[in-house]
C-alpha cells in the first residue's frame, strides 16, 4: 500500500500517518508502536486486511484465541470502514466493544461483513478477541 494514499480505515489521513505507522512499527525491539485504543486497534486491523497483512492480524490477536496461521484472500478488496458504536475500549479500559461494516469488493460482487469485536488489553497493549 502507498504510504501517500488515503488509509482505508476512512480516518481521512494518509495510510503513513495513520494504520500505516502501526503496521510498520508494530514489531519494532526498541519502540514498538501499538495502537492506545479498541478502535484504533480495529481500524488497524481492517487496514490490515486491506494490506494484507497477515503478520500484523495475528500479532494483535489475543493469544487465547488467535489461530495458528491465517491466510487472506487476495481477491478481496477491503474498500471502507464504518464504525457503528464504541463501548470503553479507551486507554485506562481492559475491556472494549467496536461494532462495524466493513465494505468489501470480490469481482462485481460488492459485499459487506457487520460485526460486533471484542478487544482486551494485556500488558499495556490491546489485542482482538473475538466476534460476535
Amino acid at each position: 500500500m502507498e504510504k501517500d494514499t488515503r488509509c482505508p480505515c476512512n480516518s481521512g489521513e494518509t495510510y503513513s500517518s495513520c494504520c500505516g505507522r502501526y503496521h510498520q512499527g508494530f514489531n519494532d525491539p526498541e519502540i514498538p508502536l501499538w495502537p492506545g485504543t479498541a478502535e484504533t486497534l480495529m481500524r488497524s486491523r481492517f487496514s490490515a486486511f486491506a494490506a494484507n497483512r497477515p503478520d500484523y492480524l495475528l500479532a494483535t490477536w489475543f493469544t487465547d484465541t488467535r489461530p495458528a496461521g491465517l491466510e487472506l484472500d487476495t481477491d478481496m478488496v477491503w474498500r471502507s470502514l464504518e464504525i457503528v458504536n464504541t463501548e470503553a475500549g479507551g486507554p485506562f479500559d481492559t475491556t472494549g466493544v467496536v461494532e462495524f461494516i466493513a465494505r468489501y469488493k470480490v469481482g462485481k460482487k460488492s459485499g459487506a461483513q457487520h460485526e460486533v469485536s471484542s478487544f482486551v488489553r494485556a500488558n499495556g497493549r490491546w489485542y482482538y478477541l473475538d466476534a460476535a
